[in-house]
This record gives structure tokens, sequence and C-alpha cells, in this order.
């Protein structure tokens, strides 16, 4: 029986975001007061991501028990992450040439005040490749869980998932155990997801109240440009991608609207993480692809970023009429795509990315990032949105590459024909989807979604 409107999650996060852009701007003082409500949701969130990514990912490698596999995910999805990111970063740079938002502004360098990017910089410049890899390695087993390192909880949860698949039967004791669990997990992610709408609430009125609707107009040529780029990435790029494996990229918009209003209302993408592991295995994709894509994409995966670094590098040398030779800005992208990783975990990862950039290119001033500070909250949120849908993209991508999707469940949820047994679906936990052979990445040009 299909929920009157007013009980739709995706409706109430709608008239939450509303009502905080509203309370924003005719009442800022008390907005910004309403910033605990945003920051209450977010950390009730990461407080089950790193159980629910380790339940998935043991659950998943377990029940596989074929290494060989799960290396041939693990090495596609690298491969694929690389050359996604790679049409990010070049369609940022591009953009930026034809628009040039920042031409005109004839700002002096010496006129720029880096006391306010100092943190960032700061930041930036400890992110070396080296200290990257070995952030992955966890001090214990339970740290990576108590300080909510993703990639770290990735690692732990991998090397439990081969040592269960090679366990025998006291393994697959362990395995029914963390299946049991996950299914309590996502029954806790349901309830926390019910205050989605009041953490949207907080988190849109203190940005508007902080930072007020007219702090935009000086950078709504950039603005506009960045929006229109990341549309165009998604509409084109991952379009493109999604109708090779048969699916219609509007309609795969619409299935995880409430997950992408709830991006829109917290400028995050870990709120959400958790909605997407569940959601994918009811779209078909096999229980190891999703616990693997997922995870490794929040931190190898980060289209949106990719964008607003090439884009914010090249503003700011527009900006201050530094003229970049091309050399120099293919270094950019090179450089851009190691430090999208190194930011991984970071708070505010697309800013400290930028500045770690920018320390690498001669000539443009990391001071620069002032001109971008103030405006940088309105453009997260754009960019944790198109994280999370090449986030999406990806996984099935992975998934129809392995011939690990199940097109018939695909295509009745994207219907809204659900064909999952579970009397409570928003409850479903890994593994109750089923995961038929599926043909290959390119096959399905013929069976996509109307």
């Amino acid at each position: 029986m299909t929920k009157p409107l007013h009980r739709q999650l995706y409706v109430q996060v709608l008239a939450a975001i509303t009502a905080g852009v509203l309370l924003g701007h005719f009442w800022p003082a008390l907005a910004i007061d309403m910033k605990p409500l945003g920051d209450a949701f977010i950390k009730l969130i990461k407080m089950i991501i790193g159980p629910v990514i380790f339940c998935t990912v043991v659950s998943g490698i377990a029940g596989v028990g074929d290494l060989k596999k799960i290396g041939r995910v693990g090495g596609k999805a690298l491969i694929y992450f690389e050359v996604v990111s790679t049409f990010a970063l070049v369609l940022g740079l591009l953009a930026t040439h034809l628009f040039r938002p920042g031409a005109g502004l004839d700002i002096d360098p010496a006129t720029l005040d880096s006391k306010a990017v100092a943190a960032y910089a700061n930041v930036a410049h400890e992110q070396t490749a080296v200290g990257f890899l070995m952030h992955i390695i966890p001090d214990t087993l339970v740290s990576a869980f108590a300080r909510g390192e993703i990639l770290q909880i990735l690692l732990v949860s991998m090397l439990f998932g081969v040592a269960l698949a090679h366990g025998g039967e006291r393994g697959q004791v362990f395995t029914r155990f963390v299946d049991s669990v996950s299914h309590v997990l996502f029954g806790i992610v349901h309830m926390i997801t019910r205050l989605a709408p009041i953490g949207a609430f907080g988190a849109i009125a203190f940005t508007i109240g902080k930072y007020g609707v007219g702090s935009l107009l000086p950078m709504l040529k950039l603005i506009g440009t960045f929006y229109l780029t990341a549309a165009v990435f998604v509409i084109v790029v991952l379009g493109g991608i999604a109708r090779l494996i048969g699916v219609n990229i509007f309609r795969l918009l619409a299935y995880f609207k409430e997950e992408l209003l709830i991006v829109l209302g917290t400028s995050s993408g870990e709120p959400v993480l958790p909605l997407l592991l569940r959601k994918l295995e009811r779209l078909g994709c096999a229980r190891p692809v999703v616990g693997l894509v997922i995870p490794t994409g929040y931190s190898f995966n980060l289209d949106g970023t990719n964008i607003y670094m090439t884009m914010g590098v090249l503003f700011i040398a527009q900006a201050t009429n530094i003229e970049l030779t091309w050399a120099q800005q293919l270094t950019i992208l090179a450089v851009a795509m190691v430090t999208s990783k190194g930011a991984s975990g970071v708070t505010g990862a697309a800013f400290v990315t930028l500045a770690a950039t920018l320390a690498v290119v001669p000539g443009v001033p990391v001071a620069g990032l002032v001109l971008i500070l103030g405006i940088n909250r309105f453009m997260s949120e754009v960019v944790a949105l198109t994280n999370v849908i090449g986030n999406t993209v990806a996984t099935l991508a992975i998934a129809a590459w392995e011939g690990e999707l199940d097109r018939d469940r695909l295509h009745a949820e994207l219907a809204g024909h659900r064909l999952t047994t579970d009397p409570d679906a928003e409850n479903i936990a890994p593994g109750e989807a089923s995961t038929t052979h599926a043909p290959k990445l390119g096959a399905g040009l013929s069976e996509s979604v109307n």
C-alpha cells in the first residue's frame, strides 16, 4: 500500500529544506542556532557507518569465498574510478576555459589575506601519498571503528572476510552471526533516517543564516558555471554509462530521491552511505560488489570534487590575471588525480584538496582560496551530490561488468514493482537481493529502461 504523500520521506525532507531556507533568510540569528540539529543527525549516521560497512563487506567476501573474484572486482573498480575521474577533471578544465568565470575580477594577489585559509593549507600540506597509504592501516582493529575511518574499516573488513572464507564450519557460523547483526543495524539505520528532515532543516537553516543568499551574488558566474558543469557531467557522462547498463539516469535519480535530498540538505554524502548499500542491493547488485565499490568510491571516486578542483584553480588564476600554460594545466590534472584521494576523511575535503593542488602549481597563490571560501558551503552541496550519484552509477557499472547484476530486479525496482519478499522492505539487509548473472557492461543497450 502506498504511503500518503505527507508521510513520504522525500516530501518531508523537501519541506524541511524549504523551511530551513526561509528561516535562514528571514531570521538568520535563529537559523544559526539550528546548527546542532544537522550536526546531531550526521553524528548519528556516522555512528552506524562502520558496523554497517563491516557486516556488508565481511558477509559478501565470506559468502563468495573466491579471492580471485574479489580481487577482480576491486581491480575493475579502480580502473573505472580513474577513467571517470579523468573525464570529470577534463570537463571542469574545459568549462572554466569556455565560460571564464574569473575573468574581469582583476584582483591583485598581494591584497589577498591568507589567514582565513591557513588551516586548510596546513592540512593539505600534511596530505602526502605515503602518508595517505600509511593512514589506511589502523593502529588497532578497533581504532578504525572508533575514528570512523572508512578505508581503515574496509581494510579490516576485507581481512575478516578472507579469514572467514577459509574458516570452514566455524567461519560459516560467524558469517551467519554477521548476517543476523546486519538486520539489526539496518533497522537502526531506518530509525535514524526518519530524523533526516530535522537534520536537513538544521543544516540548511544554518548555511543560509550564516552566509546568506546575498553572499552568492558576487560569485554567481562561478557558481552557475560549476552547477552547469556538474549537471552536464551527471546527465551526459554518468547518463551515458547508465545507458550502457540499460538504465535511464533520470529514473535512477528518482529512485534515489530521498538520499539525494538528504545530501542536498546536509552538504555531505556520509549520511546516505548505509542507505546506498541497502538500496543498491535491492536494485540487484551483488553484495560483494556493493560492499567493495561504495566504501572505496567514497575515497577514490570523487567526481564532483574533481570538477571543483580544476575549476577552482583556473578560476583563481583568471581572477588574478595569471596565465597558465598547457603544461601547467596538465600538471594540475595529474596532481588533482592524486590529491583528490589524499584528503579523504578530512573535514572540508574538497577545499583541502583544492589547497593541496594549488600548493604545487607555480604562480597561483594559495591565498586565492579566500575568493572561494565564502561560497564554498553552497558549492559543497553540488560536490556531494555529484560524488554520491557517481558512486551509485559506478556500483551498477561494476556489477554489470562483473556479470553480477540482476537486471530483472533492477528494472522492476526502477519501475516501482518491488520483488523482495521481506515484509519490511525498508529494512532489507545485505544478501537478501538475489544476484543472478547478467550480461557484461554494454550488453544491455537493448534492455534500457524507458
